[in-house]
């Protein structure tokens, strides 16, 4: 369990943190100015807080009532910036010395990184140098690692390329992470628990698929980054269509290309402004993807659209319309209605393990 109670006054706001969160990867997801950075700095050492406490696994960090104050040498903490920082006169294998050489064989393995040993930073591709950066804040035996927005100066080819092995971090070691962004889609393939800080205040905390698919959370996420998030499991193949049959707790989806092996688990993001709402089954649409869902929530924000919460066996979805829309369908909380989801809805980006 990781414990963070953090008090820091700063001199265009006070930031002022509490949240507990289980093993896995706690996104702190919020706007520039939010608090984010502050906030992993004070975790790592870096930024004392004026009050509060953190604890990692029991072990205490920081307690300003018990005037503890573990130095940044000692607290095994490894941190991973937006760029690599790696040394540029050293080969891949010094700069991951460098950290140290705890279970060394084993996270060049995970990470992929036994053909590049022996090169330097400047032949890299930006994917391969954060997993550089990676390995090295790992072979330091780390029992936290932090992680400030280390996709954020990568297109979306290298952020594809590494997003992977930052999953198989997290599924395969007990190191809890947390993982600084403003991008939805990292937040959703990565996440175990979300933060969302709002002005140097947590806006909620909880579980990744409960957080982003709250209506009330629309105008803090954004209309566009508004989503859910499912896990499903690939059920089958229609081969002659190059489609993936995934199945979860609401019904089955359609989604396109050859996704995983089956029995795979998959997490998947939906869109809310690609999700479509009818009142009745509809008939003779080329949407592939038509579930039966009940009305849990209705939002409306101060400009046109509204946030419906919807429930799909035992999970939350969530669709953006107009309040036009919204009006006319005289959609109410308890009615039973159907999603219609495209199956080109949900890109690549928005599908992780």
């Amino acid at each position: 369990m990781l414990e963070i109670a953090v008090q820091k006054r700063m001199e265009d706001f006070d930031l002022d943190v509490m949240f507990e969160a289980p093993d896995g990867v706690t996104a702190v997801f919020g706007k520039s100015g939010s608090g984010k950075t502050t906030l992993v700095n004070a975790i790592a050492g870096l930024t004392r807080p004026d009050a509060g406490r953190i604890a990692v696994h029991g072990q205490v960090l920081f307690d300003h009532a018990a005037r503890i104050n573990i130095p940044v040498a000692k607290r095994r903490v490894g941190y991973v910036f937006q760029d690599a920082r790696l040394f540029p006169h050293m080969s891949v294998q010094r700069n991951l010395s460098y950290g140290g050489d705890h279970d060394a064989a084993r996270i060049i393995d995970m990470l992929g990184l036994g053909a590049l040993l022996d090169r330097r930073p400047a032949g890299l591709s930006g994917g391969e140098r954060q997993r550089v950066a990676l390995g090295r804040a790992l072979m330091c035996d780390p029992q936290i690692l932090l992680m400030d927005e280390p996709l954020a100066a990568l297109d979306a080819a290298r952020k594809a390329e590494i997003l992977p092995y930052i999953a198989r971090l997290r599924d395969e070691t007990r190191v809890p992470i947390i993982y600084v962004s403003h991008d939805v889609s990292e937040v959703a393939r990565l996440a175990t628990t979300v933060v969302v800080l709002d002005a140097g205040r947590v806006a909620v905390a909880g579980p990744v698929g409960q957080v982003l698919s709250r209506p009330d959370l629309v105008p803090l996420l954004g209309t566009r980054a508004a989503g859910a998030v499912i896990e499903t499991r690939v059920a089958g193949r229609l081969l002659d269509d190059d489609l993936t049959e995934l199945k979860f707790s609401g019904g089955r989806l359609l989604m396109p290309g050859h996704l995983g092996a089956l029995g795979q688990a998959l997490r998947l993001r939906i869109p809310a402004q690609d999700v479509i709402l009818s009142r009745e089954a509809p008939k003779g649409i080329s949407a592939l993807n038509v579930l039966p869902v009940t009305i849990t929530d209705i939002v409306s924000g101060r400009g046109p659209g509204t946030a419906v919460g919807l429930r799909a066996g035992d999970d939350q979805l969530l669709a953006r319309v107009t309040r036009r829309s919204a009006g006319r369908m005289e959609l109410a909380v308890g009615m039973q209605i159907f999603a219609i989801i495209k199956a080109t809805a949900v890109g690549p980006k928005d599908i992780g393990s």
